[in-house]
């Protein structure tokens, strides 16, 4: 991929959103400030689990590395709910991916609790973006407390994220094998050298949806990387169901018992379809990847693989 900034045409009338832009692939940009954007209080240790958000300080490999963990209101200790780990674009942080994917007002609604890991230097180290820390064994100690501390379901657990978040679904479900029941990569891609090797491929099942914008510059690398993941794990696809606005949905079911459904959006730049605000929102996508990606979530618990 060339080494250029994203571009986001329907914003561009943004001062404050261009002023972020970055020459680095793979990489976005956005405003963290909106209706998703509370007040935390921060802990340092171990946080006591309690509804509502909490921000984690915690030293790992010699840095303080952060993380919010959002709880529903009737949430208690004893209650074994569903995890989703959340990932900002760069630059960013977890509070721009609650701003933009709306998934704390999702979480009280359907009962999940929700992670959302700071990058170091506001990125994650994903494939062509962004940074060179061990972002994978970061990810997977707060998984691991999560599930240990917060009695999160360890076989509904699941991972989305937009531009270098959604890098960094795709490499959590390959790198972190049996952790992951599903990803929802958005704006994002499977894609770069890493990659680009035959055997670097989930080695259990992993299911995947993810939304791609036709207007986006980095469509070709997306759409070239969901069809080399389908194509390593031998997947079948159906014929593509045609949506509103032209959008279209592939389904396909693998080899190793893992679905795929890609939606396809002509134009959409590089954007969270129907986000809850900040820069990368697009309100006019005609889908709701929010609402799409738990529903996905919610008919996929972690399977072993297929005979």
């Amino acid at each position: 991929m060339p080494t250029r900034p994203r571009t986001f045409p329907r914003y561009a009338a943004s001062a404050a959103l261009a002023a972020l832009l970055l020459p680095i692939a793979s990489c976005g940009s956005s405003d963290s400030d909106g209706p998703e954007a509370k007040p935390t209080k921060t802990s340092r240790a171990t946080p006591t689990p309690r509804p509502g958000d909490q921000k984690v300080t915690t030293s790992w490999k010699g840095e303080q590395r952060v993380y919010t963990v959002h709880a529903p209101p009737n949430y208690t200790p004893s209650d074994r709910l569903p995890l989703v780990i959340a990932m900002h674009p760069y630059p960013g942080d977890g509070k721009a991916a609650a701003t933009i994917s709306g998934l704390n007002a999702k979480a009280d609604e359907e009962n999940f609790l929700v992670a959302y890991p700071d990058g170091l230097n506001k990125g994650f180290n994903a494939f062509v973006c962004c940074g060179t820390e061990d972002d994978v064994g970061f990810i997977r100690t707060v998984t691991n407390r999560l599930i240990g501390t917060w009695n999160a379901d360890p076989d509904r657990v699941y991972a989305t994220g937009i531009s270098n978040g959604g890098d960094m679904a795709y490499k959590l479900a390959v790198e972190l094998p049996a952790t992951f029941a599903a990803i929802a990569p958005v704006s994002g891609g499977y894609l770069g050298t890493e990659a680009e090797k035959e055997s670097y491929m989930p080695r259990t099942p992993v299911s995947v949806i993810t939304f791609i914008g036709g207007l986006d510059q980095y469509y070709s690398g997306m759409d070239a990387g969901i069809k080399n993941w389908q194509k390593r794990l031998g997947c079948e696809t159906a014929v593509p169901d045609k949506l509103r606005k032209h959008i279209k949905r592939t389904t396909a079911h693998c080899r190793d018992g893992s679905d795929v459904v890609v939606y396809r959006l002509p134009d959409m730049g590089h954007a969270w379809p129907d986000g809850a605000g900040g820069g990368m929102s697009d309100p006019t996508a005609g889908i709701n990847a929010t609402d799409l990606l738990w529903e996905f979530f919610k008919t996929h618990s972690k399977k072993t693989p297929s005979s």
